[in-house]
């Protein structure tokens, strides 16, 4: 939304429907990617450290003529390696945080509009309204910036990784 289009609504209507929307959705956003990344984490570090151990332990247990314990550690490592790899293609962390620090800076920004303090302190209403508006959609535009680099460097990371030759890896 431009600055223009955004000024068209009166300050009560753009927080309603600009501000606290892109709140919500951004921490709606930052708890999935949060819980995705923990759970990945978690499983990854406990599956790392169950394989050593169970290759160590013995098994009598056959299951389709493998020992069971064998199947296990090779079900368990094929999960740690999908949760690491699928980590590095979705950065949950980074969005994670991106998310949640554009959710609480939304939030910074709209408590000093208000309150009426820090940069709006001494603005007229229309002025204090103008910067709040460019400040929000700003905040908005590096947080769609900083998602597309993350998305895009790990596209390249991965194409320049599958496309090196074998000396350049």
């Amino acid at each position: 939304m431009s600055p223009s289009m955004a000024l068209s609504m009166n300050p009560d209507d753009y927080i309603k429907n600009r501000v606290e929307q892109y709140r919500q959705w951004y921490d709606k956003k930052s708890v999935i990617c949060k819980n995705r990344y923990l759970q990945m984490r978690a499983f990854s570090v406990v599956g790392g450290g169950l394989v050593p151990v169970l290759i160590n332990v013995g098994s009598q247990y056959r299951l389709f003529g493998a020992p069971v314990v064998q199947l296990v550690v090779t079900v368990i490592s094929l999960m740690v390696v999908i949760c690491v790899s699928l980590e590095s293609v979705f950065h949950y962390r980074e969005q994670w945080k991106n998310y949640r620090s554009t959710e609480q800076l939304l939030g910074h920004e709209k408590f000093l509009y208000q309150s009426r303090v820090g940069r709006y302190r001494s603005l007229t209403d229309p002025e204090a309204f103008y910067l709040f508006v460019e400040r929000v959609e700003e905040a908005i535009a590096i947080e769609n910036s900083s998602t597309l680099n993350v998305m895009t460097m790990a596209n390249e990371t991965f194409d320049a990784t599958k496309h090196a030759k074998p000396g350049e890896r």
